[in-house]
């Protein structure tokens, strides 16, 4: 469960900054990817999983529902912020809506088994959104979006190990 000073942190930056051009990249390029890994899967994607070998279209199968998930968290997140921006929620609701969202979705370790004849556009998109997902948890965490779109993470020791430890016990 996240405490009362990370509600505070996050909604900080969500007034701050959920309306600046940099923030306004990121929701763009992160929808777009949402849409561009829906038509890729439900088109050329399941052609391409069609042609797999028995344990690639496995791993592609459960890749593909991690790659779902992710983004569909991704898109909450991102969803969630604009409309504390523009008024449609309030912040008590964004807090509320937010304990929610999960930020941790991990994919399979590119060593593993049949990870290479996986078709290069799926990877592609696995690994874009493994990077949305690094960059909206830097900032969830109390980064600052830069306006070329990069972030910058405050240094802070003590989030940085309860932020190893919730990954190493899996909370949230």
């Amino acid at each position: 469960m996240t405490n009362n000073a990370d509600h505070q942190n996050t909604i900080q930056f969500s007034s701050r900054k959920a309306a600046s051009p940099a923030f306004t990249k990121l929701y763009s390029e992160g929808m777009a990817l949402v849409e561009e890994t829906a038509a890729y899967l439900e088109t050329e994607g399941r052609e391409e999983a069609k042609k797999l070998k028995r344990v690639a279209a496995t791993l592609y199968a459960a890749e593909s529902m991690r790659l779902t998930t992710r983004l569909m968290q991704l898109a909450s997140w991102l969803l969630l912020q604009r409309a504390l921006n523009s008024g449609e929620m309030s912040e008590e609701q964004v807090r509320s809506e937010k304990d929610k969202i999960r930020l941790d979705t991990n994919s399979s370790n590119k060593d593993v088994a049949s990870w290479n004849e996986l078709p290069e556009k799926f990877t592609d998109l696995v690994r874009r959104s493994l990077s949305l997902q690094a960059q909206v948890r830097t900032i969830d965490d109390g980064g600052d979006l830069l306006e070329d779109g990069a972030y910058a993470t405050q240094e802070n020791p003590v989030l940085n190990q309860v932020n190893l430890l919730k990954t190493a016990f899996g909370a949230k």
